[in-house]
This record gives C-alpha cells, structure tokens and sequence, in this order.
C-alpha cells in the first residue's frame, strides 16, 4: 500500500512558538497550518494537486516539458520547428527531464501526499478514496515515463527514498482502484466531495467511481502482453462495474484565463508544427477533424495540409518551415481571435470504447457487444464530443471509408505509413486481427489529439501502432532512426542527491538506464513490432 507522512513542502505542520509577533514575523505568508484546514481549503489543495497531476505544474513551462517537448514527439503529434531544441531527435535534454521529475514530487506528490493522511485522519471516506483514485492517474504517468519509481515510500521522511519496481506499482495501483471504488460505492453518494473544488467531476462520487473503473481498463490493457490472464480479469471486472460511455461523464481538468489548457499556454511561442504520421493519417482518411486539429498551410505553394517528419536535423530547422506546414488548431490558440481554452483532457468515452474494442478483440468480455461495435462507437464518442461535433452523415462516412493511406506529397517523400482503411476489418484488415489491432490503435492516436500524447506514445510503445515514420536524426546510438524510444532516463538530480535508490532501481530494469531499454508491460516480441517507415 501507499505510505504517507506529511511532506511538508506546501504547508507548515509543526510546533509554534510561544510568542505571538515571533509567529507572525517568521510564517510565511503563503503557507497553511494543518489546524486551519476546513472542507473548501481543503478542496482547494486537492484541486492544485488535479491541476499539477496533469502537467506538473501551473504555466506552460511544465506543460511543454511533460508533453510537448518530449511525449508528443515520440507519440508523433507534433516536432519541433525549433533549431535549439533536440528531443526529436533521441535527445535527452537532462535540465529539462530534471524540472519535469522534480517538479512532480515537490508539487503533486506533496499534496496528494497530505489530502491523503489528512482525509484518512478525520474520517473522510469520500474524499480519501478520491484522492487515491487520482494518485493512481497521477503516479501511473510517472511510471511509464520512468520504469521504476518512489512510490511506496514516498513521505518516509528520510533522505534515502527507494524506487518501487514498475511492477509492484501496478499491483498496488488495482488494490488500490478496487477499495477506492469499494468505499465509494459504500457511501451516500449524495454529498459533493472538496465542497465542490473539485476540477473535474465537481465532487460528483457517481461520476468518480466511472472514472475509476475507466482507469482501471487502462491499467489493465497496459499489462496484456506481460500479464495477460491478469489483464482480462482486471479488464472484465472494470467493465462489469461500470465505466464512461458517455462524453457526460469524460474527466476534463477545468481551465480558466487564469489556468490555462497546456497548449494555450505555449502556442503563442509558434515552436512547432504538426507532425507528418498526424496530418498524413488524417488527410489519407478525409478526416473531418482536421479543421479542428489543423490550420491549413499560410503559403500558397503548400498543399492545404502538410506535416513535419520527426527529427530534423538543426540545419533544416528554423522559423522558414512554419508557412509551409500545418499548426495546431485555433481551438488551442485562445490569445488569437476565435481561438478557446478548452478543458484539458484526462480520460475520455473515446478511449474507453477503443480499450473495449481491443479487449473484444482479445476475446475478453467487453460488456456484449464486438470489437468492431466498440470500434465504431469510439469513433462516433470522438466526434460528438463538444470540440468536434461532426454531423451523422459525415461520421458514417468516414466509418465506412474502405480506401487505404495514401503517400501526401512532402519534401521526404514519405509513402504511406500503412494501407489499412478505416472500415473495421476491410481491406487489408479483412480476417487479420492484428490488422484490426492496428486500426483499434490507429483510431485512438487520432481521438487522444492532443492532450494525451503520453498515452499515444505509450500505445505507440504497447503495441507499434500507428506505425509512424523514422525519424530523420537520431542522436542516441541506442536508439536507431527507425526504432523508438521506450522510456526516459533517471534525473541527473536524482542521481546525485538519492544515488543509492537509483542504482537499485536500475537493477530492477531490464537492460541500463537507458531510452532505449523496455518498461515492464512493455513486453511485446519485438519480432511481431512493425517498422517505422522510411
């Protein structure tokens, strides 16, 4: 189970001092006393630690480091048209993976840290089973990034904090999921919990048990290639208990002008620009998403829609390519006219049905219906969502498209990536389940855009789908142009100020601290990997 003492980092927990201006003079100002603590200050601490879960922390800084810079480019959403900036090409920036490490657990793990023990001291059964659903979505993140992780220990008040093998966590995460859900569902189900600061479900206890059993799935699918007797049981067992079918119930973080979606908040900088594996599928297909997802090109002599291949090497970079190749979407770009700031995106009825598809694929019991009835419904939940809202006809459409990927013209002459359509089990992928897989796979990339590039990416490393293209530079010789990168490395910070967990977990990893070296699910026979494309 997880342990947990205060950390003491947000707050100031301890004894006061016997004179009174000797308090006021040496508390800061921005700190809370245990003993002041009420229901709504109490929501608030959790709701930062919601914010921070999602991208470490507040502002684009962290946003860019946790996502854009480093998940959306091995995901392949996005490259980066920036000459300084070389995580396209296999390049571990060590500052920056450090600000990202350090940040979570001076941040998140500090927060949820203390609404846990505080929760638990004063009875608070609701609120206590929600923050431990939320610390499984926040400390999964950090997992599959990393491998091994401080988990268990994390609070032990001492310098040395072991790593937990990623396998362990995974166990406590379903132990954890499963008397979460218990408790909540023992409850009345009636009072909003954290007085309603809650950013994504308002405290709705319904709506977090769905949530619940959503991650669950997720967790659960991610294991199926190491652990697959245990995959179905926890699949089947989160699908029989209820999860989201319904963008009603999506789990969005709340934004504000003040709290800013990732993208709003670094999309004005116009550091980078739509990748090629993205805008490739979505033209092949006639996607009508990508008016949302993209602007067109702003140079005439550019075909409307036109990707970046990932990788460039410096001396192809610079602000000339961003005419010439799509930009995200003005949905994400709120400081131009017409542009939002819409809710950042943690698990949706999209990636439910997908996880279903997949699941019915495996011949798991999904809840009844077929892999391709969970196929299309995961479609149809990506585009009635609020952000797209495509009319029936053009969602049957494209349902239906039997035509396969096509080669768009660019200046790599890149072929198409596959030859799959869109049509469950057409074409190619008529009786062939791993073809079906592929499509599943290929879907989902395309609905996750863009907020879950780490879970694209993660997808990308379960299963090599979509299949994407090679990069054009690498910069590791562990990990080749045509291959790619299965996780980051432990922090230079890490190393020097709690070198001897590091050097244990680095023994329970399965080759050295490397992005070249393979998470524990990560365990598909790299025989049955398809190539990225040249």
């Amino acid at each position: 189970m997880f342990r947990g003492v205060v950390l003491g980092l947000l707050f100031s927990v301890g004894l006061m001092s016997c004179t009174d201006n000797f308090d006021n003079l040496n508390t800061p100002e921005d700190r809370i006393f245990a003993s002041e603590i009420n229901d709504a200050r109490l929501g608030k601490i959790f709701a930062v630690a919601q914010r921070r879960g999602f991208s470490a922390r507040e502002g684009g800084l962290s946003f860019q480091l946790s996502e854009n810079l480093f998940a959306d480019e091995y995901a392949q959403y996005f490259t980066t048209t920036e000459a300084n900036f070389p995580s396209a090409q296999n390049f571990i920036v060590g500052s920056w993976n450090s600000m990202m490490f350090d940040h979570f657990f001076a941040n998140v793990a500090t927060q949820l840290t203390f609404v846990e023990d505080y929760t638990a001291e004063n009875n608070m059964t609701v609120e206590n089973a929600i923050a431990q659903i939320w610390r499984v979505h926040a400390y999964h993140r950090m997992t599959d990034l990393y491998g091994p992780m401080m988990y268990s220990e994390v609070g032990n008040a001492e310098t040395f904090i072991a790593y937990d093998s990623q396998e362990s966590i995974y166990m406590d995460f379903f132990e954890t999921l499963d008397s979460a859900v218990a408790a909540l569902e023992s409850s009345s189900k009636a009072t909003a919990a954290y007085a309603q600061n809650d950013l994504i479900y308002s405290g709705n206890v319904e709506q977090w048990i769905k949530f619940a059993n959503s991650l669950r799935l997720r967790l659960a699918m991610r294991i199926a290639y190491v652990e697959p007797t245990m995959a179905q049981d926890e699949a089947e067992a989160a699908v029989a208990a209820g999860v989201i079918e319904d963008n009603a119930d999506n789990a969005m973080v709340l934004t504000t002008e003040n709290s800013l979606h990732g993208y709003p908040a670094i999309t004005y900088i116009d550091e980078f620009r739509t990748a090629s594996t993205l805008v490739n599928s979505m033209v092949s297909y006639d996607d009508p998403r990508i008016d949302l997802y993209m602007d067109k090109t702003t140079d005439e002599s550019a075909p409307d829609y036109r990707g970046v291949r990932s990788g460039l090497p410096v001396g192809q970079k610079g602000q000339t390519l961003n005419p010439l190749h799509s930009r995200i979407g003005l949905y994400w770009r709120p400081s131009e006219v017409g542009g939002a700031n819409p809710d950042m995106m943690v698990l949706k009825a999209t990636e439910v049905y997908f996880l279903r598809a997949e699941g019915a694929l495996r011949g798991w019991n999904m809840g009844g219906g077929t892999a391709e009835q969970y196929y299309e419904e995961g479609i149809r939940a990506s585009m009635t969502e609020d952000r797209s809202n495509i009319a029936a006809a053009d969602i049957d459409a494209y349902i239906n498209n039997t035509s396969a990927q096509i080669a768009v013209p660019d200046q790599w002459n890149s072929p198409p990536m596959t030859d799959i359509p869109v049509a469950f089990g057409e074409g190619s992928a008529a009786g062939d389940e791993e073809k079906q897989l592929e499509q599943i796979i290929t879907q989902k990339f395309l609905a996750l855009y863009p907020d879950g590039g780490l879970e694209a990416w993660t997808e990308r490393r379960r299963t090599g789908y979509p299949i994407g293209y090679a990069i054009i530079e690498t910069l590791d010789e562990d990990v080749p142009r045509d291959a790619l990168m299965r996780r980051m490395p432990f922090t230079s910070n890490e190393r020097s100020n709690n070198a001897q967990a590091v050097e244990a977990a680095i023994q329970i990893l399965d080759g050295p601290d490397s992005p070249a070296t393979r998470l524990w699910w990560d365990a598909r026979p790299l025989s049955e990997y398809p190539t990225p494309v040249d």
